[in-house]
Protein backbone atom coordinates (compact mmCIF):
# COMPACT_ATOMS: atom_id res chain seq x y z
CA UNK A 1 0.00 0.00 0.00
CA UNK A 2 2.89 2.34 -0.73
CA UNK A 3 2.68 5.53 -2.75
CA UNK A 4 4.98 4.16 -5.51
CA UNK A 5 2.64 1.18 -5.95
CA UNK A 6 -0.31 3.56 -6.30
CA UNK A 7 1.59 5.59 -8.91
CA UNK A 8 2.64 2.44 -10.77
CA UNK A 9 -0.97 1.28 -10.85
CA UNK A 10 -2.09 4.69 -12.18
CA UNK A 11 0.64 4.54 -14.84
CA UNK A 12 -0.35 1.04 -15.93
CA UNK A 13 -4.03 2.02 -16.00
CA UNK A 14 -3.21 4.99 -18.23
CA UNK A 15 -1.16 2.80 -20.57
CA UNK A 16 -4.00 0.28 -20.82
CA UNK A 17 -6.49 3.12 -21.44
CA UNK A 18 -4.31 4.63 -24.19
CA UNK A 19 -3.76 1.28 -25.90
CA UNK A 20 -7.49 0.56 -25.74
CA UNK A 21 -8.35 3.92 -27.28
CA UNK A 22 -5.79 3.40 -30.06
CA UNK A 23 -6.81 -0.21 -30.83
CA UNK A 24 -10.51 0.71 -30.93
CA UNK A 25 -9.60 3.74 -33.11
CA UNK A 26 -11.43 6.04 -30.70
CA UNK A 27 -8.54 8.51 -31.03
CA UNK A 28 -9.84 9.29 -34.51
CA UNK A 29 -12.34 12.17 -34.25
CA UNK A 30 -14.16 10.86 -37.35
CA UNK A 31 -14.83 7.55 -35.57
CA UNK A 32 -16.55 9.36 -32.71
CA UNK A 33 -18.39 11.76 -35.04
CA UNK A 34 -19.73 8.77 -37.02
CA UNK A 35 -21.15 7.40 -33.78
CA UNK A 36 -22.84 10.72 -32.98
CA UNK A 37 -24.35 10.98 -36.50
CA UNK A 38 -27.73 9.46 -35.69
CA UNK A 39 -29.14 10.82 -38.97
CA UNK A 40 -27.02 8.19 -40.75
CA UNK A 41 -28.88 5.28 -39.09
CA UNK A 42 -31.47 4.86 -41.90
CA UNK A 43 -28.75 4.74 -44.57
CA UNK A 44 -26.58 2.30 -42.60
CA UNK A 45 -23.79 4.85 -42.17
CA UNK A 46 -24.02 5.03 -38.38
CA UNK A 47 -21.07 3.52 -36.48
CA UNK A 48 -22.18 1.91 -33.18
CA UNK A 49 -18.68 0.82 -32.14
CA UNK A 50 -18.28 3.60 -29.56
CA UNK A 51 -21.25 2.14 -27.67
CA UNK A 52 -19.30 -1.10 -27.21
CA UNK A 53 -16.21 0.75 -26.01
CA UNK A 54 -18.31 2.79 -23.56
CA UNK A 55 -20.16 -0.33 -22.42
CA UNK A 56 -16.89 -2.11 -21.67
CA UNK A 57 -15.67 0.90 -19.72
CA UNK A 58 -18.90 1.16 -17.75
CA UNK A 59 -18.76 -2.52 -16.79
CA UNK A 60 -15.17 -2.29 -15.56
CA UNK A 61 -15.90 0.97 -13.69
CA UNK A 62 -19.05 -0.51 -12.14
CA UNK A 63 -17.09 -3.46 -10.78
CA UNK A 64 -14.34 -1.18 -9.48
CA UNK A 65 -16.70 1.33 -7.90
CA UNK A 66 -18.58 -1.45 -6.10
CA UNK A 67 -15.43 -3.06 -4.70
CA UNK A 68 -15.98 -1.05 -1.53
CA UNK A 69 -18.85 -3.40 -0.71
CA UNK A 70 -16.53 -6.42 -0.75
CA UNK A 71 -13.28 -4.98 0.59
CA UNK A 72 -12.65 -3.12 3.82
CA UNK A 73 -9.99 -0.97 2.11
CA UNK A 74 -8.61 -0.61 -1.41
CA UNK A 75 -5.85 -2.93 -2.58
CA UNK A 76 -3.61 -0.07 -3.77
CA UNK A 77 -5.13 3.35 -3.01
CA UNK A 78 -5.35 4.99 0.40
CA UNK A 79 -9.18 5.23 0.38
CA UNK A 80 -12.19 4.43 -1.73
CA UNK A 81 -13.52 7.38 -3.71
CA UNK A 82 -16.95 8.37 -2.46
CA UNK A 83 -19.13 11.39 -3.05
CA UNK A 84 -22.21 12.93 -1.58
CA UNK A 85 -22.96 14.74 -4.84
CA UNK A 86 -25.99 13.15 -6.47
CA UNK A 87 -27.93 16.15 -7.82
CA UNK A 88 -28.03 17.49 -11.34
CA UNK A 89 -27.26 21.13 -10.63
CA UNK A 90 -26.35 24.30 -12.51
CA UNK A 91 -22.55 23.76 -12.47
CA UNK A 92 -23.01 20.26 -13.91
CA UNK A 93 -25.30 21.48 -16.69
CA UNK A 94 -23.11 24.48 -17.56
CA UNK A 95 -19.94 22.38 -17.46
CA UNK A 96 -21.49 19.69 -19.66
CA UNK A 97 -22.65 22.32 -22.15
CA UNK A 98 -19.21 23.93 -22.31
CA UNK A 99 -17.62 20.49 -22.69
CA UNK A 100 -19.99 19.70 -25.56
CA UNK A 101 -19.28 23.00 -27.31
CA UNK A 102 -15.53 22.42 -27.00
CA UNK A 103 -15.85 18.89 -28.31
CA UNK A 104 -18.11 19.99 -31.16
CA UNK A 105 -15.88 22.88 -32.22
CA UNK A 106 -12.62 20.94 -32.03
CA UNK A 107 -13.73 17.44 -32.97
CA UNK A 108 -11.59 16.08 -30.13
CA UNK A 109 -12.81 14.41 -26.98
CA UNK A 110 -10.25 15.10 -24.20
CA UNK A 111 -9.33 11.49 -23.31
CA UNK A 112 -8.70 10.40 -26.88
CA UNK A 113 -6.92 13.70 -27.58
CA UNK A 114 -4.36 12.93 -24.86
CA UNK A 115 -3.97 9.39 -26.21
CA UNK A 116 -3.57 10.88 -29.68
CA UNK A 117 -0.49 12.78 -28.47
CA UNK A 118 1.39 9.49 -28.72
CA UNK A 119 0.94 9.64 -32.48
CA UNK A 120 2.09 13.28 -32.52
CA UNK A 121 -0.48 14.71 -34.93
CA UNK A 122 0.14 18.44 -35.10
CA UNK A 123 -3.60 19.17 -34.99
CA UNK A 124 -4.03 17.78 -31.47
CA UNK A 125 -1.17 19.68 -29.79
CA UNK A 126 -2.91 23.10 -29.80
CA UNK A 127 -6.13 21.46 -28.56
CA UNK A 128 -4.41 19.78 -25.61
CA UNK A 129 -2.57 23.01 -24.76
CA UNK A 130 -5.87 24.93 -24.84
CA UNK A 131 -7.57 22.19 -22.79
CA UNK A 132 -4.92 22.48 -20.09
CA UNK A 133 -5.14 26.29 -20.13
CA UNK A 134 -8.94 26.14 -19.90
CA UNK A 135 -8.79 23.70 -17.00
CA UNK A 136 -6.31 25.94 -15.20
CA UNK A 137 -8.48 29.04 -15.71
CA UNK A 138 -11.62 27.18 -14.58
CA UNK A 139 -9.74 26.02 -11.50
CA UNK A 140 -9.24 29.65 -10.52
CA UNK A 141 -13.02 30.15 -10.33
CA UNK A 142 -14.33 26.83 -9.05
CA UNK A 143 -15.59 26.90 -5.48
CA UNK A 144 -13.13 24.87 -3.43
CA UNK A 145 -15.35 24.53 -0.35
CA UNK A 146 -15.08 21.14 1.38
CA UNK A 147 -18.70 20.30 0.52
CA UNK A 148 -17.92 20.49 -3.21
CA UNK A 149 -15.00 18.04 -3.04
CA UNK A 150 -15.62 14.31 -3.32
CA UNK A 151 -15.17 12.71 0.08
CA UNK A 152 -12.27 10.29 0.21
CA UNK A 153 -10.83 11.33 -3.14
CA UNK A 154 -7.21 10.43 -3.67
CA UNK A 155 -4.74 12.98 -4.90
Amino acid sequence: MTRPLFQLTALLSGIIFGIGLALSRMIDPAKVQNFLDFAAIPSGGWDPSLAFVMGGGVLVALAGMRADRLLRRPIVGPAFITTARTRIDRPLIVGAAIFGVGWGLSGFCPGPAFANLGLIPLSVIPFVAALLAGSWVAGLFIDRAPSSEPAGATA
